[in-house]
């Protein structure tokens, strides 16, 4: 790939200058159109999408496939909301409390009325507030590797439903898949220069993040760079969608079956590098010789290998450098005392999916973010002390409960601070209109189509006095 130089990097910024004043003005209507044509466009180039997402994200195909499934609701979901987004009427003649000190008369009475009183009544009832969004301007994309199609989408996508410009730094690792996204969305219409796909070095990316031409920097990666991020941004609109290390509890009552299934496809498959994997499970001492049984089956079941043959659940991670980080954890918490039950092995950049226990806070298998294939499972007995090691976490993304008591899971919402908790499912689950978004370290701001157009787009309020 060619990489930008700082005249490239200026070049992309004039031209999302020049573009946002043409998507600005665009009717909805044609923003909403582009978007639909867009999807039309990428089902019918499904396979090619699969093939170079499998190529060089190292996911495997049925991955892969899901999604571009994914990708095409996503374009879809941003037509539908292109053409109703809208902003909202204001009641204004709501308060009493200052027309009624506005209207006082010498005697001290709000009922004593005056001509000139009622006059002002009638004006303030005949006011009429709105307030309408509008589009920002330039918007910086920064996305990850392990969905170079989905989550680039789930900033462009929204960005040009509410008619702004893009400017696209994929990550260094996966930078094909969003240079076919870029000829589709141009195939598709989409005005020239709206979105432009620069791939270039750290100091150069951080040149646009302080750049004040550019209105918002939406960012989706590791906690370090997120925050670095934020600190050099100034002024403009920030979204971040870090890092998590996604705790499952395991309650009593759970089907254990779908709970032990759920993880491993939560925990290994794709080499868990996934922002919502599973990483820490804790399961109810009175069923965890059970669980387990069943989990390191599943986990034993899953197919390591080339992830371009189909059938393949568990290919390589993305680089040598995370094999080495994630092996290195791993043999750390062994020499502290952790057991391995499954796995803990290497070859190559392939990781064997792992199962630790015996694990503890203060390890950094338990306290980071691993994004690798591997699980740490531990017991509880009371399902406050599950909640309570769960929330002790820098990071809170997303979260997963199995059982059959509401109680417990409405308890649970109320006590763990994470952005989505999934009952009877695992933290992966994520489907791409709902709210998706951290609190503590995992970030700030939210993604889901109508959200992130929240984000990407800010308030004008309009008053009229029509007395």
């Amino acid at each position: 790939m060619p990489i930008a130089g700082e005249a490239d990097v200026e070049a992309a910024i004039l031209s999302a200058q020049r573009s946002f004043d043409v998507m600005r003005r665009l009717p909805r209507f044609m923003r909403a159109d582009i978007l639909a044509h867009a999807a039309v466009l990428l089902d019918e180039r499904r396979d090619k999408f699969v093939a170079m997402i499998a190529a060089e994200a190292g996911k495997p195909l049925y991955d892969a496939r899901g999604e571009v499934s994914r990708s095409i609701f996503n374009l879809t979901n941003a037509a539908a909301e292109a053409r109703q987004f809208a902003g909202t009427e204001i009641p204004l003649d709501m308060d009493g409390g200052v027309f009624a000190y506005q209207s006082t008369t010498d005697k001290g009475s709000a009922l004593d009325l005056s001509k000139a009183d009622f006059e002002m009544l009638a004006s303030t009832s005949r006011r009429i507030g709105i307030a309408r969004r509008f589009p920002i301007g330039p918007i910086l994309a920064i996305t990850p590797f392990n969905f170079p199609l989905n989550l680039v989408l789930h900033k462009v996508a929204p960005a040009l439903a509410v008619g702004n410009s893009v400017i696209l730094k994929p990550a260094p690792q996966t930078p094909l898949t969003s240079t076919l996204l870029a000829e589709l969305l141009r195939d598709a219409g989409l005005p020239e220069g709206a979105l432009s796909v620069v791939h270039c070095p750290v100091p150069l990316a951080e040149r646009m993040v302080r750049d004040e031409r550019i209105a918002m920097t939406t960012f989706t990666g590791s906690a370090k760079v997120g925050w670095h991020i934020k600190t050099i941004a100034g002024q403009k609109k920030v979204t971040l969608e870090l890092g998590g290390n996604a705790a499952v509890i395991v309650c009593e009552d759970a089907d254990l079956d779908l709970a032990a299934a759920r993880c491993t496809r939560g925990g290994v498959v794709y080499g868990g590098q996934y922002c919502i994997g599973v990483q820490r499970v804790l399961v109810q001492r009175s069923v965890q010789k059970e669980f387990v049984e069943k989990l390191l089956a599943k986990v034993r079941a899953c197919k390591i290998g080339n992830p371009l043959q189909e059938g393949i659940d568990v290919g390589p991670v993305i680089d040598s450098g995370a094999a080495t980080r994630i092996k290195s954890w791993i043999d750390e918490a062994t020499a502290a005392g952790a057991q391995i039950l499954a796995g803990g092995g290497r070859d190559g950049n392939v990781i064997e999916p792992t199962v630790l226990t015996n694990t503890s806070p203060g390890m950094k298998i338990e306290d980071d973010e691993i994004f690798g294939p591997v699980m740490t499972v531990n017991p509880f007995d009371r399902f406050e002390e599950a909640v309570k090691r769960a929330n002790a976490s820098q990071y809170g993304l997303q979260g997963g409960m199995f059982t059959n008591d509401l109680r417990r899971a409405f308890r649970a919402l109320e006590d763990w601070d994470v952005g989505g908790l999934m009952v009877n499912d695992v933290p992966i689950y994520r489907v791409d209109n709902m709210p998706f978004g951290g609190w503590k370290a995992s970030g700030c701001g939210r993604e889901g189509t109508v959200y992130a157009m929240e984000e990407m787009t800010d308030i004008k309020h309009l008053v009229i006095n029509y007395a």
